[in-house]
């Protein structure tokens, strides 16, 4: 089988798309700094799989590390990134220089090692202050964050590469992913996991303004779907495109609060009594998000197996016996 690169192999999302393509049989590359990632996320993947997997402790923003770690690769799916929003505007600098300059990096090092395929983590940030809906990929706004410009400019750097290079890309914007391994400390933790450790700890969580904003909540098997179809696809008009990584339902955050509430108090009752509290917005937040997600579908005969309340439910049993 194929070798595959995973950089930010030990996060959330790039330690699920590990073990799915060990499972299918590649051999598998992961590339991690361990700035968000963990190593209790890999530490099966090693013991199981031996030396079908291989462990890279280096930093995208050294070109050195990137190319120590394409050498012989076939394809790469690019996870490494310096995620969230708030963290991006209290520290724009660190964020430019991991999502778009440890991005550059990993592309030259693709290119000369002339991998066949780039596939990378974009973001639903990029639609900014787009107030359509749903989102369709070729209608964007302003972006809203510093992250989001980081994401948008990975998106024209894959652009000019395809045309400039012959390289090969397909990007993914994800939409607020969620499931094991998604880490539910620190202080930018997504809200499903910190909404979730709270609740088990049986502590009120903060709803950031009415509760009333929306989005398309998106379960981690839906995005290795997406994956594995963007690497493995033959269909010449698939490559070189952007595509929604999503569900295609919207979720308000209320309605968020309500069903962890339903789905933990399965295991303590005790949790249908918390109420959540509300907060002040979020700087920088989009008010909605939902996707359209009919081009995936098209082009990448893509189809989400796992509804949002599926996932969750999923998601909580895993929570709760990993968190107790």
């Amino acid at each position: 089988m194929d070798k595959v690169l995973v950089t930010g192999g030990a996060g959330f999302i790039g330690s699920n798309l590990c073990e799915a393509l060990l499972e299918k049989g590649y051999s598998v590359i992961c590339l991690d700094n361990f700035a968000t990632g963990h190593i209790e996320n890999l530490l099966p993947l090693i013991e199981k799989y031996g030396k079908q997997f291989q462990l890279i402790v280096g930093d995208i923003r050294k070109i050195d590390d990137c190319k120590k770690a394409v050498e012989g690769v076939d394809y790469v799916l690019h996870e490494a990134a310096l995620g969230s929003v708030p963290r991006s505007i209290k520290d724009p600098i660190t964020t430019n220089e991991v999502n778009i300059s440890g991005f550059l990096n990993m592309m030259i090092a693709a290119r000369d090692a002339k991998v066949k395929r780039f596939v990378f983590a974009a973001s639903s940030s990029t639609y900014g202050d787009s107030k359509t809906l749903p989102k369709v990929e070729e209608v964007i706004g302003k972006p809203l964050s510093p992250y989001a410009i980081t994401k948008y400019v990975n998106e024209l750097y894959a652009d000019v590469f395809s045309r400039t290079y012959n390289f090969e890309y397909i990007g993914l914007r994800y939409f607020n992913v969620f499931g094991q391994r998604q880490d539910p400390n620190g202080a930018y933790a997504a809200v499903i996991p910190l909404f979730v450790k709270q609740l088990i700890n049986k502590t009120a969580p903060t709803i950031n303004g009415t509760g009333d904003y929306s989005r398309d909540f998106t379960y981690i098997k839906n995005v290795i779907q997406m994956n594995l179809l963007a690497m493995e696809t033959t269909n010449s008009d698939a490559i070189n495109q952007i595509y929604n990584t999503a569900f295609g339902e919207r979720t308000t955050l209320n309605q968020l609060f309500n069903y962890l509430r339903e789905f933990l108090s399965e295991f303590d009752t005790e949790i249908l009594k918390i109420e959540a509290i509300h907060g002040a917005e979020r700087i920088g937040d989009i008010p909605h998000s939902l996707a359209s997600i009919n081009k995936a579908k098209l082009l990448l005969n893509y189809n989400p197996e796992y509804s949002m309340r599926d996932g969750l439910k999923e998601a909580c049993r895993w929570y709760w016996d990993n968190l107790k």
